[in-house]
């Protein structure tokens, strides 16, 4: 299957099996999603489950918000990260402090889904990388997936979590096919090795990851092998794994589609300083966006995104 049907299939596993779990967002349902994800859920469970929301982020991210409160299990769709923007009053001083400022009284089992990144040339209002500023928050957690069994995974692992969490889904990879395990779902919550080596240890997620794969094979054909992590979990970091790597690496390359300021790159190569400074024979490097708004026109949004040759380039400057 595809990423988007994935996802689908882990939002019609939960809708089947739990009457409290309902999907809300801008055309969710009888265009079937923006991105085309939520499909023919609204003919399989009707207007009740399936709620099409007017073009106010803020209003329908509050709704869920309450309805997380009063013991549903809402989803929540926003089209594109960008437009996410509207709600982060909702998201920061609400769905993410209520659970501390009650004392633990109040939870939140709120799932927040949103298509983010670029490379489909559609402009600086659609499509930027902004997942570091959710990442920022205390109070809620932030999943991204990369492959298809992680999409389904992820739907799952974010409804049974009592707190809210934000599943932030790369546009470019809905059609992406893969196989999604039925049974013993991967541990979303922990980084995955995707490919193991000895040489450099790359770490990043999302779209970026098929990226880093082609050049780890590229690499390879020079003697230089990669070993490549996928986070999955922007909050909390499993940095215990990309440590793990590096002990026997010795060097470490971070690719990110967020801009370099501020970004889950220098978050992660923040804590490799802190934690694993004696284990490194190179400075940790960043390969990361431009940081300008995203371009329309294709060669310069091209340019502007992490690519293969940019990777490449970042491990060869090592002394390998």
């Amino acid at each position: 299957m595809t990423l988007r049907e994935s996802i689908r299939d882990g939002m019609r596993q939960a809708l089947t099996e739990d009457d409290r779990v309902f999907l809300m967002g801008e055309d969710v349902g009888s265009y079937g999603g923006a991105f085309a994800v939520s499909g023919n859920l609204l003919e399989e469970f009707g207007p009740e489950r399936i709620r099409d929301a007017p073009l106010a982020e803020s209003a329908f991210m509050g709704a869920g918000i309450g309805a997380a409160i009063n013991g549903m299990r809402p989803i929540v769709e926003i089209m594109t990260i960008n437009f996410s923007m509207l709600a982060l009053d909702q998201v920061v001083n609400t769905a993410a402090t209520l659970r501390y400022m009650s004392g633990g009284q109040l939870s939140i089992p709120l799932v927040v889904r949103m298509a983010t990144g670029g490379g489909r040339q559609m402009g600086a209002q659609h499509a930027h990388s902004l997942e570091a500023w959710y990442a920022h928050v205390p109070g809620i957690k932030s999943l991204s997936p990369a492959t298809v069994a992680d999409g389904r995974a992820m739907v799952l692992a974010a409804l049974a979590d009592p707190d809210p969490v934000f599943i932030f889904e790369n546009a470019i990879l809905y059609g992406i096919q893969g196989e999604a395990e039925e049974d013993g779902q991967p541990d979303v919550w922990k980084a995955a090795i995707r490919r193991e080596g000895g040489d450099v240890t790359v770490v990043t997620y999302s779209a970026s990851l098929w990226k880093v794969l082609d050049a780890a094979e590229q690499l390879a054909a020079e003697g230089i092998e990669l070993e490549v992590i996928d986070l999955r979990s922007l909050r909390p970091l499993d940095m215990d794994t990309v440590l793990a790597s590096l002990a026997k690496t010795h060097r470490a390359v971070i690719v990110d589609e967020g801009w370099r300021t501020g970004s889950i790159a220098a978050e992660v190569s923040a804590q490799i300083m802190e934690r694993g400074f004696d284990l490194l024979d190179w400075p940790v490097l960043r390969v990361c966006s431009a940081e300008i708004p995203m371009p329309y026109a294709k060669h310069l949004e091209d340019a502007a995104l992490p690519n293969v040759e940019r990777i490449v380039a970042a491990v060869r400057e090592m002394e390998i």
